[in-house]
């Protein structure tokens, strides 16, 4: 039979594929106004501190459950996680739903920083578990750094510890704006008002200097439930709100929005010749096509041509938002910049005072240089001055010539060149930064700019007409500083001595800064602690590129045993201005030759911080010549030097 009907003309539906498609698309636009739903709420970063063992991670997860956000298979793994590593007798362990790693659960404590998403009717949370060891300290700074609230737990039993003040003094100065006191594991004070009240009035005491704008003491049992999500029968003396209801109701401002434009730029983006995009986060302010915008560091003015999230133009966009701007002029912008309000820029500085956290085990040293990164740039970094630390117990402010793991101080700090900024009390996002080793690369420190160092912003450098070129030519060489470093004793002196002599011979313009002369003059208001070697390093580096400056070839004799201070030295001169020897005599040799009898009495425990003994000495490891003392005589060595030098071009 043929078919009558119309070409491309749709089949007719059965029944029961006609109540399919309705019932999908019922549920599509059930998940879309679910999502529009989800949309509209307000999200509360918080996190969870305090000192070990106080039940962070108990109450994460009673939150979850008691919010039933968990799911049956996360139930049963539960439930088996609990027989193994559980730490409540036949109850289920909480805390698992948290700690998730291995070691976190053998030692019963959390390690690393776990962050959960939940919800409820009213707002969408997103929790941080920070650890409660002092050895986790830089964790819990990490997820302070986003959070608006914290909530402080303290063990009923124990009351107030040290960690509960380095914390609270931490979120404080990470800008966490509201603290929830929870006065946990109530049920074995047997929820004793008195108790409370005690443990409060402790708190209050230290934590009412801190500047929180709300600290909202809750009494709770986190294993049982006790005023997390429902209030207590257990406490009828207390007519707070409950945990839950606090998180629910504290205030999420919008005060980024209502800020003046900071636009951080991460990346450009130039796929080809007929787009650059300018990448980033906002941190504070809106944008929409045609506002004018101001580059920080130029101060060139444009205004945006279009903004872009994903394949979309977006007709503006808000404070948090990770979009994609175009501009409507060429300018010159990097990675680094930052577009900024017209009428209201950030400062901007190369010397600023800043609070920071340090997290390394091996102490900070002021003069010892380092890499400062910001949310979009980083640069070389010095700690100038150490101003003081603060102890955790009382918030004194303490004389310090260094910062040890965990503890916290005011520093200045001097950088490279200039970059914009807000305080930190600000803008978070303008005003933080990490403290980065150069050589390991490690995280060290967390700081928040305090405001700018002024004193320093009317001093340039004054141009002279006779240049460094002028001054070498008319020498016939290359200056440079060819830097000595190996153990007391092994030569240095000798062969830099001897071969000053051998080019003073030859006409050259040369000078030896020596370590015992400098410290003599310059140098002897120091002495031989770590924080005194760091800085009797810093004075010569600044010493040798003013002789650089003149046209000359410095020859520098010094112990300088760490490989920061000699990179720190390297970066104050032009690429091939620096000469690294390393004069590579074993320790046995230099203890045996003993020149000045330092050795015989640093062994005996006569002299303290003797490189080598009792202070470390850092080899080079890759020099641009390596001098073997035990393979040759002097003569031949200086002659290799010589050589050398003549080679790359120093001497003619």
């Amino acid at each position: 039979m043929g078919d009558n009907s119309p070409k491309n003309a749709p089949h007719a539906q059965s029944p029961e594929k006609a109540r399919h498609a309705q019932s999908d698309s019922a549920a599509a636009q059930g998940v879309g106004a679910f999502i529009a739903e989800q949309e509209q709420k307000s999200l509360l970063r918080f996190i969870t501190c305090g000192s070990v063992d106080d039940g962070k991670s108990t109450l994460i997860g009673r939150l979850l459950l008691d919010t039933q956000l968990i799911l049956e298979d996360q139930m049963a793994a539960l439930a088996s996680d609990s027989s193994r590593h559980g730490t409540t007798g036949e109850d289920m362990d909480l805390a698992l739903l948290v700690d998730g790693l291995e070691a976190e659960r053998e030692q019963g404590i959390t390690i690393d920083v776990a962050y959960r998403f939940f919800a409820t009717g009213t707002r969408k949370f997103i929790v941080a578990d920070t650890p409660g060891h002092e050895q986790y300290t830089r964790n819990m700074a990490t997820g302070a750094s986003t959070a608006e609230l914290a909530i402080v737990l303290v063990d009923a039993r124990k009351g107030v510890l040290t960690q509960t003040r380095r914390h609270s003094f931490i979120a404080s100065l990470l800008g966490v704006r509201h603290v929830i006191l929870a006065i946990n594991k109530f049920d074995l004070v047997d929820f004793d008002r008195t108790v409370f009240d005690r443990i409060v009035a402790d708190y209050l005491s230290f934590a009412g200097t801190l500047g929180f704008d709300s600290i909202s003491p809750v009494p709770i049992s986190a294993r049982f439930g006790d005023n997390v999500i429902a209030r207590s029968g257990n406490t009828p003396w207390y007519d707070g709100p409950t945990v839950l209801e606090r998180l629910e109701t504290v205030p999420v401002g919008d005060r980024l929005e209502a800020m003046p434009l900071r636009f951080p730029v991460q990346y450009v983006n130039r796929p080809n010749l007929d787009f650059r995009g300018y990448c980033g986060t906002l941190a504070a302010g809106n944008l929409s096509p045609g506002d004018r915008v101001r580059v920080a560091r130029s101060g060139k003015t444009t205004s945006i041509d279009r903004i872009i999230l994903g394949d979309d133009d977006l007709t503006a966009a808000r404070a948090g938002q990770s979009v994609t701007l175009t501009l409507a002029d060429e300018l010159d912008i990097s990675r680094g910049d930052m577009l900024v309000a017209p009428d209201a820029p950030p400062e901007l500085a190369d010397q600023f005072e800043a609070n920071l956290v340090w997290f390394d085990e091996h102490a900070l040293l002021p003069g010892r240089q380092y890499i400062l990164r910001t949310e979009a740039d980083q640069l070389p970094a010095t700690v100038t001055t150490l101003k003081h630390k603060v102890d955790v117990n009382s918030f004194t402010h303490e004389a310090a010539r260094s910062l040890d793991l965990n503890e916290v101080g005011v520093v200045n700090l001097s950088l490279q060149t200039a970059i914009p900024f807000d305080p930190y009390g600000t803008n978070r996002s303008t005003g933080g930064f990490i403290l980065i080793d150069r050589l390991t690369n490690a995280t060290v420190g967390a700081g928040m700019i305090t405001h700018a160092l002024w004193r320093a912003a009317n001093v340039h450098w004054q141009a002279l007409d006779v240049s460094k070129t002028a001054r070498a030519e008319m020498k016939h060489q290359k200056p440079a500083v060819i830097w000595f470093t190996g153990l007391s004793g092994s030569g240095k002196s000798t062969i830099a001595n001897l071969l000053e002599k051998r080019l003073h011979a030859e006409g050259r313009h040369t000078y030896i800064l020596d370590g015992d002369n400098v410290r003599h003059g310059l140098n002897r208001d120091l002495g031989f602690t770590e924080e005194d070697r760091v800085e009797n390093i810093r004075r010569i580096g600044e010493v040798a590129r003013l002789m650089v400056d003149a046209g000359l070839i410095v020859l520098v004799s010094f112990i300088s045993p760490f490989r920061a201070e000699r990179r720190m030295a390297r970066d104050l001169l032009n690429e091939g201005e620096f000469v690294e020897l390393f004069v590579d005599t074993p320790f046995e040799e230099c203890a045996r030759r003993d020149p000045k009898g330092l050795y015989a009495k640093a062994l005996k425990g006569e002299i303290r911080n003797f490189t080598g003994v009792d202070s470390p000495y850092e080899a080079p490891e890759s020099p641009d010549l390596h001098l073997r003392t035990m393979d040759k005589q002097v003569s031949a060595l200086v002659d290799d030097i010589h050589a050398w030098l003549r080679q790359k071009g120093y001497i003619a």
